[in-house]
């Protein structure tokens, strides 16, 4: 919300300078983004008037001007401008004026005629970013008058930042209504009184969707001054709320929008047919906006329309073929409420976002609509003349919201602030918000006003207390309460234990979107993995849920490389989704990527590029914190490189992925290099295996060492699940150490070099139980992998 300082003041003018009324708003919740102002820095700046205008002799673009300013004689003044005419009255830089930019006006002389001053455009003076010619002013300006002075131009732009909830503030009449509260200052209101009709002109009203329309008002206003322009006091406080001049009776409606937070829209009479019918969009319903896009009406969208079909976008933009153009004679002025529920996400559904959408998705009380029609209606009857018809209201009182009524006691507000409020302040700041409060005996019973939306339970008002208060002044109090012990089993492991792990080994820790673009999901999720698809999604690339972290950290990869970044680590716990809207399923998930050199640039080693194993082994470590059986088996992932792919295992579970991003996905990821990803179930990691005690035999122990000879394909973890199932007492432990192909070993065949140590717990092994185990090895490995022993 953006406002002139100077419109506010007219409404509340507490005695607190610039600084000091953005401090409070800022404490109260409606923070300040921007306090700009409103033109540029300038001086030497008089209203003028051109009394004449001659060829120039050597140019013919240029006109030689005699303009006055107030002084005893008329400025000679050379111009360009297309628009300069005889009675104009303009702004002028006199001699020694110094207009934006340090520019300095001089005595000058162009194409030979001497040139005292320069009459100047909006753009010129820092009002406008483009101008198709000088600033025309009003016939009533005060010529020699300071032009600073005669559009208050020492004045500034706030523009809040306001949140969903506060609906309220969209108009300078709220804001108004905050200040007044914040610093005890009555506040001025606009005359909103009926206007009376001056003629019987109605034109029919229709509405069909009640629950999304609960109250429509419309109004005829014949005959209007097609030629008429929007009073210069206007287009200032439009301007400085960042809006820009469109004719007099589009400015009304976007003046009552900013003043009292009604939006509000105008249609040609004349290019209606037959009646105004608000209604749910049908098939084939299509609309020119008045932008010029052509949209075809999706299901379930809010129009307004007439017999020949849409003419608006209910809330959200007008149409081209029924908007007031400069031939409009007569108008038909729309105001009503909608409800948020039937305009949220529909602007955003065809690309839009407009000023009044802004203000209908979040809310706008039900009750202003008749006041804002009579406050346009006098604006318009100001400006553009006309003879104003009755006021045509549908109204469906079971569609409006309900007002609430909150008991609100006394000692509960202390109990929550910490503070205790004598009843009067309570009852002042209440009442300054609008609200309706009845003392009762523990408290009061307030009646919460329309345009509140975000009041509806006793510790809202309580909070509204604290708020008008002020936090900063809100007592430090230590909170007080029984202490609740949990339930803390070794069974599993703090989270931060990972995280810190990960760190400790280079790794930065991302937070990506739970919102994913679907091309990018289809590429690196699981083929069977369909993603959840957003019913109003905030932009196109996020338009699903994601079923994978790595989309978001393939994001941040590429986001980083393309900055320079040439060794990448990243990691990031987060929740993937997978079912539909009425079912998701959530799961914790932590997951990883490494990109380029294995160590930072450095003198003892040589750069080496991280490979599967380099991934590997942070997984390894990230699963050796909470133990367990852990395999390894290689697998296919469709975003993973076939040969260098695994699915990791623990205690017999599939709980995660392993490997090298597929070559394929490089160029459409926009990657160069190579990527390894890993991504595990966080409960699974979580949950740690229990320490066992194991006495310390005294018994020696006795190590062997085979070479076993087996295919090249079979792998070092099908040899452990064979020997992990032999049942002994004294195998304690086997260990791979070495692995040699080259002479003396079969082509296609490889040589496993394996420790096994022996030892009992009770007794001194012999050499015949010993030789025993050993052969039930080689007898295990022989029939299940064929493997022999190397001679």
């Amino acid at each position: 919300m953006k406002f002139s300082e100077k419109w506010l003041r007219e409404w509340v003018n507490p005695e607190l300078d610039t600084a000091a009324l953005v401090e409070k708003l800022t404490n109260a919740g409606l923070e300040v983004d921007a306090v700009e102002p409103v033109a540029g820095d300038f001086n030497g700046v008089r209203v003028g008037q051109v009394k004449s205008v001659e060829p120039h002799p050597d140019a013919d673009k240029l006109r030689l001007t005699r303009v006055d300013v107030g002084d005893a004689e008329l400025l000679e003044i050379v111009c360009g401008a297309s628009n300069v005419r005889e009675g104009l009255k303009v702004p002028v830089a006199v001699v020694g004026a110094v207009l934006p930019g340090e520019f300095k006006i001089k005595k000058a002389k162009l194409r030979g005629v001497p040139s005292f001053g320069m009459l100047c455009s909006s753009k010129e003076l820092g009002l406008t970013e483009s101008a198709d010619g000088l600033m025309e002013l009003a016939d009533e300006a005060p010529v020699g008058e300071d032009f600073r002075v005669y559009l208050g131009l020492d004045d500034v732009s706030i523009d809040i930042d306001l949140t969903p909830n506060r609906s309220d503030c969209l108009g300078v009449a709220g804001v108004a209504r905050e200040v007044g509260v914040l610093t005890s200052t009555d506040v001025c209101q606009v005359n909103c009184d009926e206007v009376k009709a001056s003629s019987d002109k109605t034109f029919p009203v229709k509405v069909t969707a009640t629950a999304a329309c609960p109250r429509y008002l419309g109004r005829v206003i014949e005959n209007v001054n097609p030629q008429a322009e929007t009073p210069v006091w206007m287009q200032e406080k439009l301007r400085r709320s960042g809006l820009r001049s469109l004719g007099p009776v589009v400015d009304v409606t976007n003046y009552v929008m900013l003043e009292l937070g009604q939006p509000m829209h105008a249609f040609d009479l004349d290019k209606l047919n037959k009646r105004i019918s608000v209604r749910l969009s049908e098939d084939g319903d299509k609309l020119t906006l008045l932008d010029g896009q052509e949209v075809e009406i999706q299901p379930e969208t809010l129009l307004i329309a007439d017999d020949n079909g849409p003419l608006a976008l209910a809330g959200i933009m007008g149409g081209e073929q029924s908007g007031v153009t400069e031939t409009t004679h007569n108008l038909f002025l729309e105001a009503a409420f909608f409800s948020p529920d039937a305009i949220a996400g529909k602007a955003r559904a065809y690309g839009l976002h407009t000023d009044s959408s802004h203000r209908f998705e979040r809310g706008v009380d039900p009750a202003l609509a008749q006041q804002a029609m009579q406050r346009a209606t006098a604006l318009l009857l100001d400006i553009v003349g006309g003879e104003v018809g009755p006021v045509t209201e549908v109204l469906s009182d079971k569609d409006l919201p309900s007002t609430a009524s909150i008991h609100l006691r006394e000692d509960r507000i202390k109990r929550v602030l910490g503070i205790s409020l004598e009843a009067a302040e309570v009852s002042d700041q209440l009442s300054r918000l609008g609200l309706a409060l009845t003392r009762v005996e523990d408290g009061w019973q307030v009646t919460v006003p329309s345009f509140r939306f975000d009041l509806a339970i006793e510790v809202d008002l309580i909070e509204e207390l604290g708020r008008l208060y002020g936090y900063d002044r809100l007592p430090e109090t230590r909170p007080q309460g029984t202490v609740l012990t949990s339930n803390i089993t070794e069974r599993l492991t703090q989270l931060e234990r990972l995280q810190n792990l990960l760190v400790d080994r280079g790794y930065f820790e991302a937070v990506t979107y739970s919102f994913v673009e679907p091309k990018l999901q289809s590429l690196l999720a699981e083929d069977d993995l369909a993603p959840i698809k957003l019913a109003n999604p905030i932009s196109a690339d996020l338009s699903v849920m994601r079923t994978s972290l790595w989309p978001g950290l393939v994001q941040a990869l590429v986001y980083n490389a393309n900055r320079q970044h040439e060794r990448v680590r990243l990691f990031e716990v987060g929740r993937v989704f997978k079912g539909d809207l009425d079912n998701i399923e959530q799961e914790r998930r932590i997951g990883g990527l490494i990109y380029g050199d294995q160590d930072a640039e450095q003198w003892s080693e040589k750069a080496r590029e991280v490979d599967f194993f380099d991934a590997k082994a942070d997984v390894e470590a990230l699963l050796g914190v909470t133990g367990g059986d852990i395999r390894f088996q290689a697998e296919t992932h469709p975003a993973l490189h076939p040969g260098q792919t695994a699915r990791i295992y623990k205690n017999g579970e599939a709980i995660g992925w392993l490997g090298a991003l597929h070559p394929k996905l490089q160029k459409p990821l926009d990657v160069n290099g190579r990527v390894y990803l890993f991504e595990l179930s966080l409960p699974a990691v979580l949950l740690a295996q229990i320490p066992e005690f194991t006495a310390l035999s005294k018994y020696p122990a006795i190590r062997r060492d085979l070479a076993l000879v087996v295919d090249e394909a079979v792998t070092a973890g099908q040899i452990e699940d064979c020997l992990s199932a032999i049942d002994s007492d004294i195998l304690k432990s086997f260990q791979l150490f070495d692995v040699y192909t080259g002479d003396g070993v079969e082509l296609g065949k490889k040589s496993l070099a394996m420790a096994f140590h022996l030892q009992h717990g009770e007794r001194t092994l012999k050499d015949d139980e010993v030789d025993a185990l050993i052969k039930t090895v080689t007898d295990t490995l022989e029939q299940a992998v064929g493997a022999t022993i190397r001679s």
